[in-house]
């Protein structure tokens, strides 16, 4: 498998420090708020990577934090009259529902900040000893420019990191480009620890650091999340991790692109904002999930609800198929069936896009290749071979999670009798009563469709 090293800006075969192990770190959420469409991307698309090394015969631990204290929770509970904890222990509450609903998995770990101080006070203590960091009237810095690789994972050269550089009001860094490690209050409300510097929170780059090496240690397989993560957060990982460790923290860093609303930045201005809360009350969940999924994750891609609804179309001629593949097999004729497909070679492309830097994209149209193609032998085949091809269509799918969960079965004994009715009327040429009672089973959530093989049964 071959996965683009954003730290080496190029394909290289990946293999896991240990045989059959995977460690991988996720940047989580910044619980003050439901998470927005683009935060939904990274989840969707390494939950899916994970997914895929556990398809393999991984064991895969995989970390993904919760950031639970920050200033934009911090000014949230100011503004409902709250702790803080009630604010971020709510929106992670909220968070799971909304993941679960996008089909992601839940993390091995899934530690928070606030229950991680200890570790974070040992690791700024251990960059303080070594001279990278130095403690300012209860505030502690980094000391960027001692780290002589700063910017590896950005590729921005030191000139420019500089000119961008900037000391906030209060700030008492030795150079602009230095980052805290530890904040002192800024009011005698504000939630804070005890530490060696005086009370104070944790900065978000170090709690990160402090998480990967408590559940997964000094060097990791995976580190992964949003493109605009690149610079600082995940380069000032770097720079902590590995100035306090000597040794290199993460050998793979894998960065999804951005996404862009209406082919515009997503911005609260332009009311083109769009939390995955929102999006879920018109669009399905597996739609969301099938749509980032359907773009090589490393791409730019653009939301719009029409892009939705494309989304939706193809993801219900796999769902479709599979409905018809299953009534097939109950209820068709196979006498005369001779018509085969070699389901290998769609197997074996399906795995070959995946093993390409992950391409979901090209992965999906094998699907695609593999349900059009049944559809078109599907009358004329043996019942062996719809079976199989079912289940590889099912199993395909079933890597990348991109199928819902089946639904409870509610034909129950009055839609039963009604379809009856329904089938009795048709043989009547009653079309009046037979269209009458195809309305009545809609409502009901019950489309039906007639086939040779019989009236078929589609759940809403």
């Amino acid at each position: 498998m071959k996965l683009f090293n954003t730290l080496t800006r190029k394909k290289e075969n990946f293999t896991p420090l240990v045989k059959g192990e995977i460690r991988m770190y996720s940047c989580g959420p910044t619980v003050y708020n439901y998470f927005h469409i683009g935060n939904a991307r990274p989840f969707i698309v390494f939950d899916a990577l994970r997914s895929y090394f556990e398809y393999l015969g991984n064991k895969v631990i995989f970390v993904q934090n919760f950031t639970d204290v920050d200033d934009k929770i911090i000014n949230k509970a100011r503004e409902e009259g709250v702790t803080p904890k009630e604010i971020s222990e709510k929106y992670i509450e909220e968070y799971h529902k909304d993941a679960h609903a996008l089909g992601i998995q839940d993390a091995t770990f899934a530690p928070k900040a606030t229950e991680t101080i200890d570790e974070i006070i040992k690791l700024v203590q251990e960059l303080i000893d070594k001279g990278y960091a130095y403690n300012k009237n209860g505030n502690v810095y980094y000391r960027t420019k001692k780290f002589a690789d700063y910017g590896k994972l950005s590729h921005l050269p030191l000139d420019d990191l500089e000119a961008g550089a900037r000391v906030d009001i209060g700030e008492e860094k030795e150079d602009p480009m230095d980052f805290a490690l530890w904040k002192k209050p800024k009011n005698d409300d504000e939630i804070s620890w005890d530490s060696p510097w005086g009370k104070g929170r944790p900065g978000w780059h170090i709690e990160c650091s402090a998480m990967a090496e408590k559940f997964l240690g000094n060097t990791i397989d995976i580190h992964s999340g949003g493109q605009d993560l690149t610079f600082p957060h995940h380069e000032n990982e770097i720079a902590q991790s590995e100035a306090a460790h000597g040794c290199e923290f993460a050998r793979f860093w894998l960065h999804n692109g951005f996404i862009n609303v209406d082919n515009q930045k997503m911005s609260k201005s332009l009311n083109n904002f769009f939390t995955i809360r929102d999006i879920l009350e018109q669009v399905n969940p597996e739609v969301v999930r099938f749509f980032m999924l359907s773009a090589h994750y490393r791409s730019p891609i653009n939301f719009s609800f029409d892009l939705m609804m494309a989304a939706e179309h193809g993801l219900d001629r796999i769902k479709t198929c599979v409905e018809n593949l299953e009534f097939l097999i109950k209820n068709g004729n196979f006498e005369n069936g001779t018509k085969t497909l070699e389901l290998e070679n769609y197997k074996k492309d399906f795995l070959a896009a995946l093993d390409d830097d992950f391409n979901t994209a090209s992965a999906i149209s094998i699907i695609f290749d593999l349900v059009r193609d049944t559809n078109t032998i599907s009358e004329k085949a043996s019942k062996e071979v719809i079976k199989k091809a079912l289940a590889l269509i099912k199993e395909l799918c079933g890597i990348l999670r991109i199928l819902p969960e089946e639904k409870y079965d509610i034909v129950d004994d009055e839609i039963q009798n009604l379809i009856k009715e329904r089938d009795a009327a048709r043989q009547n040429k009653n079309y009046s009563r037979s269209d009458e009672i195809r309305d009545i089973l809609a409502k009901k959530g019950i489309t039906i469709k007639d086939t040779p093989q019989g009236t078929q049964i589609v759940q809403q």
